[in-house]
């Protein structure tokens, strides 16, 4: 008896928490998503600061990886999601498009997590770079190739290959430290769900265990797809 109540309270029956469960998955995703394509612009640009000519840049690149990754993540998170908000608020009001325009909870929290998760892409990208022989560039510069298009079509097939090893585990971790929104409040993503439907139901031990088995499935399926990448990526490549 106490087995089919659990199961009807994981469903999607009158009782059960399966649609709350499904919709959190789903917002999970989407910050991990998103966080990690802004964490990629973010990782793009520390990059290319990094390895910049100019000296001021250089130092401004290094400032931002040093500061990032010596801070604890949640602390981070804190302070962008709540001072940020609140700058970027002033900022519209101060040029007169607020106070009618309000920031999501979502936008908020993905641009702090993908702040955050670009310090750690700038250094795998920078060493990707640095990995692709400097005569790819010179080749496609004799070729004629504009700039932007010597990038897109030599540099950055070739180091995406090189990064994804790196990008893979970043992937990974962003999955996770989506849930670091739940200490934010607004917004009901898996962990938020599984601890609601703990707190309401009082089976502690099992929604957290079904918070975890999702969890667990992302990283699977995750782990999946990111294989088959990692193997077409290679495809054409003299193994040693």
């Amino acid at each position: 008896m106490e087995t089919a109540s659990l199961w009807e309270l994981v469903g999607f029956g009158p009782l059960g928490w399966g649609g709350q469960f499904a919709r959190g998955l789903l917002l999970t995703l989407e910050i991990a998503v998103a966080s990690y394509a802004l964490g990629f612009g973010f990782g793009l640009l520390g990059a290319w600061a990094k390895l910049g000519r100019r000296r001021w840049l250089r130092l401004l690149g290094e400032t931002y990886t040093v500061v990032v990754r010596a801070l604890p993540e949640l602390l981070l998170l804190l302070v962008l999601y709540y001072t940020g908000t609140a700058a970027l608020t002033g900022l519209l009001e101060a040029v007169g498009l607020g106070p009618g325009i309000e920031i999501s909870p979502f936008a908020a929290a993905v641009t702090a997590l993908g702040f955050i998760l670009g310090a750690y892409m700038t250094e795998v990208l920078r060493g990707a770079i640095l990995a692709v022989p400097p005569g790819q560039m010179e080749a496609a510069k004799a070729l004629g190739l504009h700039r932007g298009h010597a990038f897109r079509l030599v540099l950055l097939p070739q180091m995406l290959r090189y990064a994804l090893p790196g990008l893979s585990n970043l992937w990974l971790n962003i999955t996770k430290d989506a849930a670091l929104v739940a200490v934010l409040g607004g917004m009901s993503e898996l962990l938020s769900t599984g601890k609601n439907a703990a707190g309401y139901t009082k089976h502690y031990l099992f929604f957290f265990g079904v918070t975890a088995g999702l969890f667990l499935a992302i990283t699977l399926v995750s782990m999946v797809g990111l294989g088959l990448l990692e193997r077409r990526l290679a495809r054409g490549l003299r193994r040693a």
